[in-house]
């Protein structure tokens, strides 16, 4: 299937705009890419960042610890009812769903989506319901769709969508899987996702 050119530099429409959130979505090879994304972010970030990465049910998660020696970002496994703090990265832990409300972190223990459970596709589209136009989605390495239907439903609601470029991620299928819904913004290799997320947020 063709794929759209897609624009890579932020133009003045999107400059203008406040982004509250971004969200990411990972999977295998998701740890590495999430790295290179977040140790290039200043720690002057001003938005939220939530971040969905497929994880093993049952086991204690060291996602936050492992992130946190890459970035000058506050990093922490969410908990449900927490305060979303801008300059703040948050992960789901294990076997659990995370949703965003209006500032707060929601966690449920919901049946799977797409064999997954915590799922992007749901944290992505609470993302949507809640800050529209003023969230951003990131679609980074791992096997599957998880997070196509997320990216859809935030560029309906006006927000933007990014994706690792499939040809450089360790696995390809999620980033293929969002380009090909068509609703992509910026199709970017990991350093270009950190400078693009600067520009559009700082």
């Amino acid at each position: 299937m063709p794929r759209p050119s897609k624009p890579q530099t932020v133009g003045p429409t999107y400059a203008r705009r406040n982004y509250d959130i971004v969200a990411m979505g990972a999977s295998a090879g998701g740890l590495n890419a999430l790295s290179q994304v977040l140790k290039r972010l200043p720690k002057t970030f001003p938005s939220s960042i939530v971040i969905v990465q497929h994880l093993a049910p049952g086991h204690k998660s060291w996602m936050a610890n492992l992130l946190g020696r890459s970035t000058e970002l506050k990093v922490k496994q969410a908990e449900h009812g927490e305060i979303l703090l801008p300059g703040t990265v948050y992960t789901a832990p294990p076997d659990e769903h995370m949703l965003v409300g209006p500032g707060k972190i929601q966690l449920a223990h919901s049946q799977l989506v797409h064999f997954s459970r915590p799922s992007i596709d749901l944290l992505f589209e609470s993302v949507a319901g809640t800050y529209g136009s003023r969230s951003i989605a990131v679609v980074l390495s791992g096997s599957g769709r998880d997070g196509s239907a997320g990216i859809r439903t935030i560029k309906e609601a006006g927000g933007i969508t990014i994706a690792q470029v499939p040809d450089e991620a360790e696995f390809r299928h999620m980033p293929d899987a969002a380009v090909e819904t068509g609703c992509v913004d910026f199709t970017l290799p990991l350093e270009k996702i950190s400078e693009t997320l600067v520009e559009l947020c700082s």
